[in-house]
């Protein structure tokens, strides 16, 4: 049977006679993206400049619009981005996405951006 004949409604499909929910699909919000880049730039004590001279950009704007969330790195710059960061690329990337696997770290990793945020306050106040 042709895979378009197994639609049955938005958010669900059929398989094997039985109707199941199609998982939501997937967004990225590019505010929080924005903010775990800083806040991975803060973590490794790196500037915009540093960020702009690694990634061979002409101007800074873009990273700006990046931490602003106006706009995400390309996929190019993503992978050059975990590899600087030291951390995969899903780990950077914040959206509505839920992990079925048992290894996500991401959880992880937001907690700790947390507690960094928490200590980065009570040190400014």
């Amino acid at each position: 049977m042709d895979k378009a004949m197994n639609v049955i409604n938005k958010g669900k499909y059929r398989k094997n006679d039985t109707v199941k929910e199609m998982p939501e699909y997937p967004v990225i919000d590019m505010a929080l993206t924005g903010r775990k880049i800083k806040r991975l730039m803060d973590l490794n004590g790196l500037s915009v400049k540093d960020i702009q001279h690694y990634l061979g950009l002409a101007v800074p704007q873009s990273i700006y619009h990046w931490i602003d969330g106006s706009s995400i790195p390309s996929i190019d710059n993503l992978y050059a981005l975990s590899e600087l960061f030291h951390v995969p690329i899903d780990n950077m990337i914040k959206g509505n996405r839920k992990y079925r696997n048992h290894t996500d770290t991401s959880n992880i990793c937001d907690r700790v951006f947390l507690y960094y945020d928490k200590i980065r306050e009570l040190r400014a106040g």
